[in-house]
């Protein structure tokens, strides 16, 4: 059963990526209603406000990253506070901020499942592959490097924040809606062996199929951290984030992935990431969000008792 005593941690920061805004993600996702959401539930929420970390000093790239000391800085800030939830026995979810302070949350959940020798699988839903490296990147926004960072290919600083490097193997990470990829990145993540479900993959094969091999072999010992960078989602569904790639999941694809996390029970923490209120419209992404949160809490439109065939009777 999902932990029932969530923390809401705040961290309004667009210092890794390449367009401002981010930073109003975690306010936006209050104005629409995360902790009564998650209430209704039967949640224990506890709202720690917001993290307080450097502001973005929309600076150009050095050595191939922009802002690294102050990226840094936010993740270790996140890392503590994630941290601190998970030993308190409660389920932390991320309110950002963009998608590079993933590497404090998960590193922080990688840090906590080795203490505890628990199996960690993490849920990368995104378009974007998020494996560039200095080397690879055409714009040093940390946003697009969480992934390769966690999986042992950046600065020390960033890969060695568990306490270990790599803080996350290849076989603990599943990508889900995939779309945008560069082809350095393309080349890295296959040679890593990270088990990708792209577009087109759930476009041949479908999402329920693509959710079961994604959350295939998990069990009671299993620490199961979702990562929601937002424009995962379809543009026309969710408009309001800094980098939209157009054809990703439907509205009822997206809850389907939800849906099935949920009736797992193992959801033991949680980035909701890239909420760009500024691009957005009447809050309807902020909103939207919310909407898939309830879905990994317990709220469903399953008409029949859970593992029993829909009747198909004419």
């Amino acid at each position: 059963m999902t932990n029932k005593y969530a923390s809401l941690i705040g961290a309004p920061t667009d210092i890794g990526a390449g367009v401002l805004g981010s930073r109003m993600g975690p306010e936006g996702m209050r104005v629409a209603g995360i902790a009564p959401a998650l209430e209704q539930f039967g949640c224990d929420v506890r709202d720690l406000g917001n993290l307080n970390g450097p502001h973005n000093p929309s600076q150009l790239a050095v050595d191939g990253f922009r802002h690294l000391p102050e990226v840094v800085r936010w993740n270790r800030l996140v890392h503590d506070a994630v941290y601190g939830e998970l030993e308190d026995g409660r389920l932390p979810i991320l309110l950002g901020g963009d998608h590079s302070l993933a590497i404090g949350s998960i590193s922080a959940v990688s840090r906590y499942c080795r203490q505890r020798h628990k199996k960690l699988r993490v849920l990368w839903f995104d378009a974007h592959a998020d494996f560039n490296t200095s080397a690879l990147t055409p714009s040093g926004n940390l946003h697009g490097m969480p992934v390769a960072c966690l999986c042992g290919h950046g600065p020390a600083e960033l890969v060695e924040l568990s306490g270990q490097s790599p803080a996350l193997a290849a076989r603990e990470i599943r990508q889900i809606g995939i779309r945008s990829v560069d082809p350095g990145e393309k080349r890295l993540v296959h040679e890593e062996g990270i088990e990708v479900f792209d577009m087109r993959y759930i476009d041949e094969m479908g999402m329920r199929h693509a959710m079961e091999l994604a959350l295939a072999l998990i069990g009671p010992d299993t620490h199961l951290h979702v990562s929601l960078d937002v424009d995962f989602l379809d543009p026309d569904i969710a408009p309001g984030v800094g980098t939209t790639v157009r054809g990703g999941p439907t509205y009822r694809e997206a809850q389907l992935c939800m849906e099935m996390v949920a009736d797992t029970g193992l959801l033991a923490s949680l980035d909701v990431v890239e909420l760009n209120p500024a691009l957005d419209i009447r809050n309807q992404t902020a909103e939207l969000a919310v909407d898939l949160i309830e879905s990994l809490f317990g709220k469903s439109t399953l008409m029949r008792k859970s593992g029993i065939a829909a009747d198909r009777t004419p």
